[in-house]
């Protein structure tokens, strides 16, 4: 799951280098916290929220897949 945020988030980016992600994991599921440089928070949020939300979505759809349960928080 952490690769794939990785790829997802450098993707929307422009400076991929300076992306940070922390995954904070338990038997129930994972926290991912990402940390994007400012001037790509709006990349990663989208238009009105559409694209993180398009994220969580995924991410959470392929956790329920194996029983687990996801959070994902983007941060500057």
């Amino acid at each position: 799951m952490e690769d794939f945020i990785k790829t997802v988030v450098h993707a929307l980016v422009d400076s991929p280098d300076e992306v940070e992600l922390a995954e904070t994991i338990d038997d129930r599921g994972a926290m991912y916290e990402v940390r994007v440089a400012p001037a790509d928070l709006g990349k990663v949020i989208g238009k009105g929220g559409q694209t993180v939300r398009s994220l969580r979505t995924l991410i959470s759809a392929i956790a329920a897949k194996h029983g687990k349960q996801v959070a994902l928080e983007i941060r500057e």
